[in-house]
């Protein structure tokens, strides 16, 4: 499992936010809330800019951790005015138009004073990383004898150590 941003984030006014930017497990990335901040601060402008700065910092963290909106399979949208809801959809739709995702609005009143925040999770099966040979000579012998034994593509799995079936399917 990776963090990105562990030293946590800046809130608004500096204040130091503890919590991740995102973490990537099993080629999944979960990206935080973000919201139109720049420098610490809550941007000027209305639904707008702001939803262009919201989305816009969701996808640095998403190029930062080696992932595009293409890789992107879900987001959280919350809005502060119901009214916003087109307005912002016209904005979504310039990032995510060619690879829309699943998505979810909700009208919420904001912890900072904002009109709008977008969280994401994306998936990218290059991330994950392939079943390798083992490297350690023990593990191999144990590999090729299980192999000769069991017949191939009936190995035991080696977790934390201990050597296991692989799981069974229901």
């Amino acid at each position: 499992m990776k963090r990105y941003g562990v030293e946590g984030g800046k809130g608004q006014g500096g204040a130091h936010m503890p919590f991740a930017r995102a973490v990537e497990a099993d080629g999944w990335l979960f990206v935080s809330g973000q919201t139109p901040m720049e420098d610490s601060e809550v941007i000027n402008g209305g639904i707008v800019e702001q939803s262009h700065k919201a989305i816009q910092n969701v996808i640095a963290i998403l190029k930062e951790a080696g992932y595009g909106t293409e890789h992107v399979v879900r987001c959280g949208v919350w809005l502060d005015d119901p009214r916003d809801f087109a307005s912002f959809n016209k904005v979504f739709k310039e990032y995510f138009g060619a690879n829309p995702s699943a998505r979810a609005c909700v009208v919420s009143s904001m912890v900072i004073d904002c009109k709008v925040e977008v969280d994401c999770v994306a998936y990218k099966k290059e991330a994950v990383k392939a079943i390798a040979a083992p490297t350690e000579p023990h593990l191999r012998f144990y590999c090729r004898a299980n192999r000769a034994l069991s017949g191939i593509g009936k190995l035991k799995f080696v977790r934390n150590g201990l050597i296991s079936s692989p799981p069974r399917r229901v």
